[in-house]
């Protein structure tokens, strides 16, 4: 039957019939592994009623167990011609009706105007716009939680130990604070990095981002990111020394001057960032 991933051809026969070698500056590292890719599909959920939307698909691994795990409609973001050359020619005869490909760059995208509600992000991130894509989606979320339904991203590790990490831990920092501001995070598991090809230099994380009906605690976004920036761009420095150029005083919010950034909750940081946009 057509669309079942067993009528396929291999992803490696692809990958040699369009010289798909992955390309060092586009960021590419190629998961093959059809059993990884359909665990990672798995971590969705029913994507029956849902509109996915991924960023560079590459040869297909991801894309094909996204369409075989039943999306009611998979937008595939890639700007590599030789990418969508391979998955125009063997994906979209194959799911005529689920299958769409835009050839672009991820960053240039609106993602709210590419795709219906409700729609969700699923992607092997390319390692070298990964952080840039996640605040992007993030400040949707901040105008209007119901934009996504969630992200179900890969990261390099220590990018997904940063986005999950807690308060008095080294991980911790802006994309700490950004990301559980607006989402609830939940890493899934690792993936070796030997899975991939070629094999990045650091093992990956499978994250789930489920966007809160409301953010943690009351604040605007650009307040947050102005105190975070501030706090954790001189980390080291107690409070009233980090937040001193922005004219606020920690103790103003009810919190200790001498504190360090990384000693603070994400309520916290909110209380902060409310006081700067009150001053």
């Amino acid at each position: 039957m057509a669309g079942e991933l067993d009528d396929l051809a291999p992803l490696r026969d692809i990958i040699a019939e369009y010289g798909l070698a992955a390309k060092k500056q586009l960021g590419q590292n190629f998961l093959l592994d059809l059993n990884l890719t359909s665990r990672i599909a798995r971590t969705a959920g029913d994507l029956s009623d849902t509109t996915v939307i991924e960023v560079g698909p590459g040869p297909g691994g991801l894309t094909r167990a996204i369409l075989a795990a039943g999306a009611k409609k998979l937008i595939a973001v890639e700007r590599d011609a030789r990418c969508i050359d391979a998955l125009s020619a063997y994906l979209t005869p194959a799911y005529p009706e689920q299958f769409e490909i835009i050839d672009g760059d991820a960053l240039d995208q609106d993602f709210e105007a590419l795709a219906p509600q409700p729609r969700r992000v699923m992607s092997n991130l390319p390692y070298n716009i990964a952080t840039p894509l996640l605040i992007g989606w993030l400040k949707i979320v901040a105008k209007d939680p119901a934009a996504f339904t969630g992200f179900t991203l890969m990261f390099q590790k220590e990018v997904a130990d940063r986005i999950a990490a807690k308060p008095r831990t080294k991980a911790y920092g802006r994309l700490s604070i950004m990301s559980q501001w607006l989402c609830e995070v939940r890493p899934e598991f690792n993936i070796d990095k030997r899975a991939f090809t070629p094999p990045p230099k650091i093992m990956s994380t499978v994250v789930t981002l489920t966007p809160r009906p409301q953010p943690l605690a009351p604040a605007t976004w650009d307040a947050m990111e102005t105190v975070a920036q501030a706090a954790f761009g001189q980390r080291r420095k107690m409070l009233r020394q980090s937040l001193k150029a922005l004219g606020i005083n920690p103790a103003d919010a009810g919190l200790q001057e001498t504190a360090r950034a990384e000693e603070l909750s994400v309520e916290d940081f909110a209380k902060l960032a409310r006081l700067l946009d009150g001053r």
